[in-house]
């Protein structure tokens, strides 16, 4: 063998072991190491569109603009807050296909170098992203289901609606987060329905202003073949804070 071509070899084996790990014989990055963005800290609501829906409860069958097929419909119709009480299920709205939807306070953290935390003070809920995971067998199915995520490199286009920050950088890449394993919940607190079939697709997207400020579009996907014709899809928009002010956990309400 030439020593050339011995060169050659020791050089391809080098780039290969960098390509995996970043350094020959160091190992690959945690997810948390490797992040896109920072997202940790405290987060609210700014609820710039479906106010009335939003920040009160809408009444009975008062639900358009979405996707319902005729099951959907009867079901959000059958609505009865005094039954899920009864029942103990006042957290139907604040499941992961529209927690992220209700206003309040977020605080997000590390859990651990593979999973993403996120607490709402809203319905006291907790939210575990897993990179890299995988939907335990026989998992029984919970109000946040079960999320997988990973970072995506590419530079962002807009992604949000109405509302949605307009001179924002979003260079960097966003968090892809699909969630299954749902528990049958809300999408709106007032009986719009979604089954234990749906899945939950999420884009976050990280956005810096001119002046200094954050922040967070959360565009969502829900897919429910039970009760839904076709995705329902939604932009939410988050405010970084500077500290815990205004957090106030609060538990589920049905009402």
């Amino acid at each position: 063998m030439s020593e050339s071509f011995a060169l050659a070899l020791i050089l391809a084996g080098s780039l290969f072991a960098q390509g995996r790990g970043g350094r020959a014989g160091t190992p690959p990055r945690s997810p948390k190491d490797s992040a896109a963005f920072d997202l940790t800290g405290y987060w609210v609501s700014i609820v710039s569109e479906d106010w009335r829906f939003r920040m009160f409860t809408p009444a009975k069958g008062d639900f358009p603009g979405f996707p319902l097929n005729a099951e959907g419909t009867k079901a959000a119709n059958a609505w009865d807050p005094a039954k899920d009480e009864a029942a103990g299920l006042q957290c139907k709205s604040y499941g992961a296909a529209g927690l992220m939807r209700v206003p309040g306070r977020f605080h997000i953290t590390w859990e651990n170098d593979n999973t993403l935390r996120i607490d709402s003070d809203a319905g006291q809920q907790t939210r575990l992203l897993h990179f890299g995971g995988t939907l335990p067998q026989n998992a029984t199915p919970q109000w946040q289901g079960y999320s997988v995520a990973q970072w995506e490199r590419t530079r962002n286009r807009s992604r949000g609606g109405e509302g949605q920050p307009g001179a924002g950088d979003s260079s960097g890449g966003s968090l892809k987060v699909i969630t299954t394993n749902l528990r049958a919940g809300y999408l709106r607190k007032n009986g719009v329905p979604y089954s234990e079939k749906a899945t939950v697709t999420e884009y976050y997207d990280l956005l810096h202003e001119p002046d200094g400020t954050q922040w967070l579009v959360i565009k969502t996907i829900v897919e429910d073949p039970t009760y839904l014709t076709g995705p329902f899809i939604t932009s939410t928009n988050l405010r970084k804070q500077a500290d815990s002010s205004g957090w106030n956990p609060q538990p589920c309400t049905a009402r």
